[in-house]
């Protein structure tokens, strides 16, 4: 099979004006979501670590 880099181009040249590209408000809306779910995330995760730590120290008399 052999490479032809024009043909290469023009299709790739092709594929790329069938995406459909976000918006500004699109994309920013996405951002801050992600952001947000990635801040409540790892505040899950703190009190659920700080919980099973408390348990832990509890059940083993360990106080610090």
């Amino acid at each position: 099979m052999a490479f032809e880099p024009g043909k290469f181009a023009r299709e790739v040249r092709a594929e790329v004006t069938k995406v459909t590209w976000p918006s500004r408000k699109e994309t920013m809306v996405t951002t801050a979501l992600v952001f947000a779910m990635a801040a409540l995330t790892s505040i899950f995760f703190f009190v659920v670590d700080q919980a099973i730590g408390l348990s832990v120290r509890a059940i083993f008399g360990v106080h610090l």
